[in-house]
């Protein structure tokens, strides 16, 4: 927008407000809304009747069964957090100004996630499964964000694709759970149904893999209740082979030797049989805590930057398990194949990267094993869906890279893209497509804060819904699409992780023993530096992973002020009597040494210190 000449930008603006439909609360109660409300993804239709719904504090939630009562226990939950009250669920009839939640398996026309909703002397929701009425309930919200009386009218919306996400990797650099609380709240706000998440769960079994930054596995289960109240699926991912170092980087006897005898940490060495048992006894341990059905196991770039040739033991295993003419690549597919093979045992799917199928194999991948493509390589897209497997569009044209290459939303909805746009090839039919999801990366773990994170994805993550649940552009412009998005907002129960709890001033922060006194300033991106005497606090040295300082133990010093230096921001967060000061950067907190010295540690191996903050008048 800021590139658009001031009488573009200012005509844009009064076009959009001309073009805005009055909001229901503004109607005449008689009046017929000609407009169709304004939801994200955009209602596919209404039909508009005479008069109102009208939300007032006499609704109650009319629900029978137990899927019913689930659905309305979430909504009453969600109306108290949206401010609109505290709303009884009750069983019976309905009267005038009620909610009704009504799941109905006969009306199969709606699917496993579509819904109808009616609006006039009362509101009701109706699905054919609990996740149909739940969305419906998704769409009800965002109406009353915008007024509290509805047009009388009717929609039946049903999604265009079974698989609407977001990819999360919080690897190498930890993502705070209240920020991933926030995405699970406002995916499921916009009808988004798979978060995935590559991530580390703080392992009981292999204790020498549990390096920064993991989740422990109660921070993990909360997360994944949460997931399944908001009917988001969580789908856990360890890559492999490629890319192991966080989980091998302390067990060279599982890391692939070249042939200059040189270890590979990052690389899983699939001939040994104790490096396929390793990454399994992973695999369940994760399924401690991640209930869904569904694994990722990566395989993209294993050979990142070297190649087959250096590694002549993966040819050799090949060959003496499929033939002469067996290729290295056939042992990488081997070892797929026997991942999922393991998981189906255990009753659950397998996805993979696209960009480990060549070509170059003579074995094939299992057969109904999902395929995420998101790089254009030899073997196309329309291939994969003509050889019957399962194919999700996560297109790094989709990409949000921390410090990096950001999706361009608008050039995007310009041009209508759809999950038939793959890198390199569009299919001219949506047959054997599951669906599309946009994927956060933190190849730059200091390039960005978690909160300028949460700014730019907003309009990819919209965008994403729209463009996989309904019309790809509902809209003539951006703008308005955009408008969209202002008007509906965030979930209800979304947490504000902007707001900082002091004053900007100066304050004398103690911890035990130790004191400093420290300028206090909100960044923009809503954290604060602390600016001593002798520069601002930052975490600095150690090994450095995506150029962030994520070793525990690392000290906390003053250094020379810069605004541009994201390790230089921290987070006030209330404990009891003062504030933890935790790094927005490598998510670790200040634990005061028994010699005095400032470090960081994940709160689980140290304790925060806890900070009393005094004002210096």
């Amino acid at each position: 927008m800021s590139t658009y000449p001031r009488r573009r930008l200012l005509g844009a603006l009064v076009a959009l407000l001309l073009a805005a439909p009055v909001p229901a609360s503004a109607q005449p109660e008689g009046a017929a809304a000609a407009a169709t409300p304004v939801t994200v993804p955009a209602l596919a239709n209404w039909t508009p009747e005479q008069g109102s719904y009208r939300y007032a504090s006499s609704v109650r939630l009319v629900a029978d069964t137990a899927p019913e009562r689930r659905v309305a226990d979430t909504l009453a939950d969600d109306l108290r957090e949206a401010g609109h009250g505290t709303v009884p669920v009750v069983g019976g009839g309905a009267r005038t100004g009620d909610i009704v939640i009504d799941v109905r398996p006969g009306r199969a026309a709606l699917g496993t996630e579509g819904y109808e909703l009616r609006a006039g002397a009362r509101l009701s929701v109706t699905g054919a499964t609990e996740t149909g009425a739940f969305y419906g309930t998704r769409t009800l919200l965002q109406l009353l964000a915008q007024g509290e009386r509805i047009p009388a009218g009717r929609t039946v919306d049903v999604p265009r694709y079974a698989e609407r996400g977001v990819g999360v990797c919080a690897c190498y650099v930890h993502i705070s759970t209240p920020w991933l609380e926030n995405l699970v709240r406002d995916m499921a706000y916009h009808k988004l149904n798979q978060l995935l998440l590559e991530l580390k769960v703080k392992s009981d079994a292999h204790p020498e893999a549990n390096t920064w930054g993991y989740y422990t596995k109660d921070e993990i289960r909360r997360l994944v209740a949460l997931g399944e109240k908001y009917h988001v699926e969580i789908v856990p991912e360890i890559n492999s082979p490629g890319h192991m170092d966080p989980w091998i980087e302390n067990r060279p006897d599982l890391q692939l030797t070249d042939s200059d005898g040189n270890k590979q940490p990052s690389r899983l060495d699939i001939t040994q049989p104790a490096a396929f048992d390793y990454y399994t006894s992973l695999i369940d341990e994760y399924a401690q805590v991640f209930t869904g059905g569904s694994w990722h196991m990566g395989a993209d770039e294993y050979m990142l930057g070297s190649d087959f040739a250096k590694y002549p033991q993966v040819l050799r295993y090949a060959r003496e398990k499929y033939g002469a003419n067996a290729t290295p690549q056939d042992a990488f597919i081997d070892f797929v194949n026997r991942v999922q093979a393991y998981l189906a045992a255990k009753g659950r799917k397998l996805r993979i990267w696209n960009d480990g199928l060549t070509g170059a194999n003579t074995v094939p991948v299992t057969a109904g094993t999902t395929v995420e493509h998101w790089l254009n390589v030899a073997v196309k897209p329309s291939q994969l869906v003509a050889q019957g497997y399962p194919l999700m569009n996560a297109a790094y044209a989709l990409y949000l890279v921390r410090g990096g290459f950001h999706t361009d939303t608008k050039g995007l909805y310009d041009q209508s893209w759809d999950p038939r746009s793959f890198e390199g090839e569009k299919l001219a039919s949506s047959k054997g497509i599951t669906g599309a999801k946009i994927s956060l990366w933190p190849d730059n773990g200091r390039g960005e804060t978690e909160n300028e994170v949460a700014v730019d994805t907003d309009p990819a993550l919209r965008h994403v819904a729209q463009a996989t649940w309904g019309d790809p552009h509902p809209d003539a412009t951006y703008a308005e699409f955009t408008a969209r998005g202002t008007a509906v907002g965030h979930a209800p129960g979304r947490r504000d992780l902007t707001r900082v709890p002091v004053a900007d001033g100066t304050y004398t922060l103690g911890a035990g023993t130790v004191s400093l006194t420290a300028d206090v300033r909100r960044t923009p991106d809503g954290y604060v530096t602390l600016r001593t005497g002798a520069g601002c606090l930052e975490v600095r040295g150690g090994k450095l992973t995506l150029n962030t300082p994520l070793q525990p133990g690392v000290e906390v010093s003053a250094q020379t002020c810069d605004a541009t230096n994201t390790v230089q921001r921290w987070e006030l967060a209330p404990a009891a009597g003062g504030y933890r000061l935790v790094n927005a950067i490598t998510r670790m907190a200040v634990h005061v040494s028994d010699d005095g010295r400032l470090v960081q540690y994940p709160p689980d191996q140290r304790p925060p210190a806890v900070w009393h903050l005094t004002t210096v008048h």
